[in-house]
Parts: C-alpha cells; structure tokens; sequence
C-alpha cells in the first residue's frame, strides 16, 4: 500500500469508531489493576481463576528459570523440547483422559499448524461462523475448501456435510464461543462427524480449567465421550493464567501433527518456565475445586442483576457475558463512562464481531466478589 492510502485507511479506522490502542498495565494481572497508571477494577480479563499471580505457580516459574535460564533457545525438533515439556504433556494427557498431548507456544499457532497438517486440496472445511480468528485464519490458509455455518446450526452444517463429495472433511468449532460464552453443541457435532466421517476438531480454549466438575472442560461439561473428539485445542492463558497451548488426541493422530504443523517445527519452543507455572496451575486447578465452584457462583449472580437492566447479555453460562449495543459509538461512550468510575469493560467492535454487534464484553473471574460485581451493575444501571 502506498502511504498516503495507509494514512486514508487509518483515518477512516478512526472516524468509524475502530481504531484499536494498546493500553500499559503496571503490575500483574488481577481483578484489581494499574493501567495507563490509573487504577480499575477489571473485567477484561480472562484469568478466570486467578492463577496469573498465584505466589506458588510464580515459584514455579521461578525455580524453573533457575534450572533451565529464561529462554528455550530452538524449536522442539531440535533443543528446545525439555524434560519439563515432556512431563508436563503427560500429565495433561493423564488429567484429560487422552493418549496424547503435543505442547505449542500460542492456541493461534496451534490451530495455524494442526488444521494445515491435516488439510490437502482434497479436503473441505466445516466451520462455524463466529470461531475464534485463529481457526478463521487457519481455514482460509490452509489452501482447503472452506464452507462456513450459521453459529451453533447444526442443521445448516448437516446440510453442508450431506452435499459435500469430498474425501477428507474436517469439522472446525470453538468449544466456548469467545465472544458470545455460547458452547458448541458437541454431542450433535460428534454424531455429524460419525455420520459423515469426518474429523472434529474443537478449540476449548475458554472452557478448559472452568467447566466440568473437574474442569476438563466442555466435553465434561455437556457429558459427551471425549475420545469422539479427534483433536482437542486448549491455551493456557485463560483458567491455567499462564501462556502457551496444546493439541490433545490419539498418539498416530498427533505424531502425524508432529511432523507436519510448520507452526510447531518451525517455532522457538516455549521456555521451559512457562510450562512449569502450567504444570502448578494444573495442580491447583485439580486440587482446588473451590475455585470453579466461586467463578460459577459468580457467573451466576451477574446473569441474574444483568437480567434487570434494559439491554440483557447474551444468554451465556460462561464467564463471558456480553452486552450489545450495536453501534460502534454507543459501545465506545459506554465503555468510557465506566472507565471514568474506575472499571474496566473494553468495547468490542467488528471486525472481531459481525458489524452491528458491537459490544460490551464482561469476563468474570473467581477472584470478583458480590461488591465487585454489584459496583458492575449499578454503573451499567446508571448509563444503559
């Protein structure tokens, strides 16, 4: 692009109420914030459990960093797999009852190489219309046909799969919708896949550590049989507060992922720190279900106070609730005049949602108590 259309570009971005800024936060995360050096109560988080400053996952951290030093230093082909990478991915596969788990450094380079590894010109793409970006984009340079369903209309994806001839389908699905805390219909997704003979592949990003009595996720959540998900995509930078991703599923399955994901071959290896601050936050988030058990009550007392405002959220039983007001300047205003009493909700506009969506998007933490959460709805009763 020349610059002058760049510069065209920029100011139409800011007329229409869509240009992005990055914000400085001074401190860790938490429910309560520094940023831009003022001071917030957060709701823009997705540290649902409150790991992301937890004393012992830092320890963790900590004494990894003083066996392994701070950075990895090759790709997990060539020095940079530790001992630490390979214990922690047993343990995941124990506490998610797969064969398998391969360890990547982000969910986007995860969903990047795993869909591209299986994909061939031979192959069509089924993917639900309000996946995360990364399966947006993993789709689209995958070089596969690609056909997109309405959210959640299992019988618009039927239809697809029925008319398709092709010889390799894939099945594409979030497991917790990251912008409207919907959840997939996974036991309707995995008797399409069984029908159809294709691979299902779902990106639970946002209902690992959170859903399911042992926070397994949406799988356990909705009670369908694990192993009929083919592959299974998880981050840990929300529930596990850390950062870094994996790709669970049975052992020939990954090992061809292995060889194939240029996402993963072709990457520095996450330092082995961040994967010991996993491996803790796995632990706690199997020993203390206490934690799940004060998010869901949390969850549960905000859908019922934003039940009594003008604009409803979305009807979502994740820790993702969503207001929207359609217009970008509605939602802009919205958000700052909570800004201006010290909390915390970001808008969201398209692209990242389909226009005339644009939103406020609440995420909820463990760690919000009532008073947080009553001070969130008597602001938004306030301006709404």
């Amino acid at each position: 692009m020349k610059p002058e259309e760049i510069q065209t570009q920029l100011k139409q971005l800011t007329e229409n109420q869509s240009l992005r800024r990055r914000r400085t936060l001074n401190g860790p995360q938490g429910v309560q914030i520094k940023l831009d050096d003022c001071d917030y109560l957060s709701f823009c988080s997705n540290d649902y459990l409150g790991l992301a400053n937890d004393p012992r996952v830092v320890a963790a951290a900590t004494e990894a960093l003083q066996q392994y030093g701070v950075g990895s230093g090759a790709s997990q082909m060539i020095t940079g797999y530790s001992q630490q990478h390979a214990s922690f991915e047993k343990q995941l596969a124990t506490f998610l009852g797969v064969e398998r788990v391969l360890l990547f450094s982000s969910g986007y380079l995860a969903n990047l190489g795993v869909v591209s590894a299986l994909s061939t010109r031979h192959s069509t793409l089924f993917s639900d219309r309000l996946n995360h970006a990364s399966l947006i984009d993993a789709a689209k340079l995958s070089g596969a046909k690609h056909h997109r369903y309405q959210h959640r209309d299992q019988q618009g994806l039927s239809q697809l799969l029925q008319k398709s001839d092709a010889t390799k389908k894939l099945i594409l699905s979030d497991g917790v919708f990251s912008m409207e805390g919907s959840i997939a219909p996974l036991a309707e997704l995995i008797a399409l896949k069984k029908e159809h003979q294709a691979l299902l592949l779902i990106d639970d990003a946002h209902g690992l550590g959170v859903l399911g009595e042992h926070g397994q996720g949406s799988a356990e959540h909705l009670q369908v049989d694990r192993q009929d998900i083919d592959i299974l995509i998880g981050t840990f930078g929300k529930a596990f507060g850390s950062s870094g991703a994996f790709v669970a599923g049975k052992h020939d399955l990954l090992e061809y992922v292995l060889q194939k994901a240029r996402s993963l071959i072709y990457t520095t290896a996450a330092p082995a720190a961040l994967i010991a601050a996993c491996a803790e936050s796995l632990r706690i988030i199997q020993n203390e279900p206490a934690r799940r058990a004060r998010l869901q009550h949390n969850i549960a007392y905000c859908r019922a106070q934003l039940k009594r405002l003008r604009r409803p959220s979305l009807d979502s039983i994740s820790a993702i609730q969503s207001i929207i007001l359609g217009d970008n300047e509605s939602v802009m205003q919205l958000s700052q005049q909570l800004a201006a009493e010290g909390i915390l909700v970001l808008p969201i506009r398209p692209p990242t949602v389909p226009i005339n969506s644009a939103r406020l998007r609440i995420t909820l933490s463990s760690e919000h108590t009532k008073s947080d959460i009553d001070r969130l709805i008597s602001a938004l009763d306030n301006y709404l």
